[in-house]
């Protein structure tokens, strides 16, 4: 006889609610489970609508399933630097940087956007991936006890594409402003909203951590500009893969290390040559000699688009690599992929093969992004703060 409680424990965990779950079902938006979470996949209009127009104009995508925290107390940035490869003693106030969270052998436990905040106290925001900020604010919290540390519950809204400064500015004056990687806290309805010119698209854009219950309100004012669409997982995976732009859990895990997965640019000067992080030996060793493997763009030689987990052979059948991301471009109309193969098969523009529904088919090797970033520039003579 099967009891309630075997029950329970053989059903599936409730997926978690987002703050604006409400007003996705009003917008249509078709639901799926991501990283525990009910998402919008995407809404009415469709994921190669939603792509095509984040590009044009202004898409308003739903992040707050991310991890947020806030690690305060003298030397945060010092300890935080034993745990990540990024230099974050210099980084100045409302500026962020991206890095990764490393194990003892410089695989990629996360990657994360850290801020230093203003203020006479050394605060660090940390916004870290869903899927990992279980195990990445106990590793945290059990690495550095001796800081405060306070996960946030906030709702995380992104507004990505060219007109999103534009539209942003009107409602936040000054916004417009912000240097790329920039931050500053804003009011609204009387209390904080973070704003970062960031995003996960290749496009310009911003990040808006807002306090739940005003989640709603700020979502409102968005979309009732006339450039602005809601856009759901599927269009935010379909331009993060053209931006080339790694997804933790598929082009990144804790066997891959910055340097292979093309992120060496994120591990300052300092750093290479000082240390101090985990798996520095290894790091350096790739920096000094080249890595073994390197994460590459693939554009497959078929309509059809190949998935994560085929595996790439060289012209003499030899395995050299598999894919690691892949899927169809509305922007550039055909499939495309990511994978990582063998350093001495990575020169853009050869071809290895895969197999694709028991046929084999040829894969050009391409350069990233596919779709170049239009992340902004600051004018010269610009606040670049």
């Amino acid at each position: 006889m099967v009891t309630e409680l075997d029950v329970a424990t053989l059903a599936p965990p409730a997926l978690a609610k987002l703050p604006l779950d409400a007003l996705h079902r009003r917008l249509g938006a078709r639901m799926a489970p991501f990283a525990g979470y009910d998402m919008p996949l995407q809404y009415e209009q469709g994921i190669v609508a939603e792509t095509v127009h984040t590009r044009r104009a202004a898409s308003l995508f739903d992040v707050s399933h991310m991890g947020q925290a806030i690690l305060a107390g003298a030397g945060v940035a010092r300890a935080l630097e034993n745990m990540t490869p990024a230099d974050l003693i210099s980084l100045a106030p409302e500026r962020t940087r991206y890095t990764q969270l490393l194990n003892e052998n410089g695989g990629i436990l996360d990657d994360l956007l850290i801020t230093r905040l203003p203020g006479v106290e050394e605060r660090m925001l940390l916004v870290v991936n869903a899927s990992r900020k279980r195990e990445d604010f106990a590793l945290i919290g059990a690495a550095l006890p001796r800081f405060d540390f306070n996960p946030l519950d906030r709702a995380l809204l992104a507004l990505q594409g060219p007109r999103a400064a534009a539209v942003l500015g009107a409602l936040l004056p000054g916004a417009e402003d912000l240097a790329f990687m920039g931050w500053r806290a804003f009011d609204f309805g009387g209390a904080p909203l973070f704003v970062s010119r960031s995003g996960y698209t290749g496009e310009d854009g911003f990040e808006l951590s807002v306090r739940a219950e005003h989640s709603e309100d700020l979502a409102h004012l968005l979309l009732a500009h006339e450039d602005v669409v809601p856009a759901g997982l599927g269009a935010r995976d379909a331009l993060r893969l053209e931006a080339g732009l790694p997804l933790y859990g598929h082009d990144l895990d804790d066997t891959t290390d910055p340097v292979e997965a093309g992120l060496g640019w994120s591990i300052g000067r300092r750093r290479r040559v000082e240390g101090g992080f985990p798996g520095f030996e290894r790091i350096r060793q790739a920096f000094e000699r080249g890595p073994v493997r390197k994460r590459v763009g693939l554009l497959p030689q078929t309509k059809a688009p190949l998935r994560e987990g085929a595996i790439l052979c060289a012209p003499d059948g030899e395995t050299v690599g598999h894919v690691t991301s892949g899927g169809f471009s509305p922007t550039l109309q055909r499939p495309i992929a990511m994978g990582y193969v063998l350093s001495e098969c990575a020169n853009d523009g050869s071809t290895l093969s895969a197999t694709l529904r028991d046929k084999r088919i040829g894969v050009d090797l391409a350069a990233l992004p596919f779709v170049p970033h239009r992340y902004f520039k600051t004018p010269i003579g610009k606040d670049a703060r």
